[in-house]
C-alpha cells in the first residue's frame, strides 16, 4: 500500500442477474508513512580503521520506516551533506578523511540520524 491508496472505500455484492444489489458503507482509510527509526551505520572494514590509500566503505540502513528513504551523509557536524544515497565510499582515504561520520535517514515526513561512527586513517 502506498499513499496514494487513501480514499474512501465500500463494498458491493449483486446477484448474477442484477436484480439484487448491495452497498456497504463508506469507509475512509488513511495510509500514514511508517516512521524513520532504527538507522545504522556499518563500516567496511569493520570498525571503520584503514589504511591510508584504501578503500572505505559505508553503508547505511532504517529498521523501520516506509519511502520513499533518502539519505544523506555527514562528518563532525558538518550542515551541507558529503553525499547522498544508502553508500558512499572514499576509493583512497586520506589523513584528513579521518572523524566522525553518520548518515541521516528521511522519508520526507520522519528523520533519524545514526549513531556517529569515528573513522580512523592508519
Amino acid at each position: 500500500m502506498g499513499l496514494s491508496h487513501s480514499g474512501n472505500y465500500s463494498c458491493e455484492v449483486r446477484t448474477e442477474t442484477a436484480s439484487v444489489r448491495k452497498r456497504s458503507a463508506l469507509v475512509t482509510v488513511t495510509v500514514r508513512r511508517i516512521p524513520v527509526s532504527g538507522v545504522s551505520l556499518a563500516a567496511q572494514p569493520p570498525g571503520g580503521q584503514v589504511t591510508e590509500g584504501d578503500r572505505l566503505v559505508l553503508g547505511c540502513s532504517v529498521a523501520a520506516g516506509t519511502g520513499p528513504l533518502s539519505f544523506s551523509w555527514h562528518r563532525q557536524g558538518s550542515a551541507a551533506p558529503l553525499a547522498t544515497g544508502p553508500r558512499y565510499e572514499l576509493r583512497a582515504a586520506q589523513h584528513r578523511d579521518g572523524g566522525r561520520y553518520h548518515c541521516t535517514a528521511t522519508n520526507g515526513d520522519t528523520t533519524a540520524d545514526s549513531p556517529p561512527l569515528w573513522v580512523t586513517i592508519l
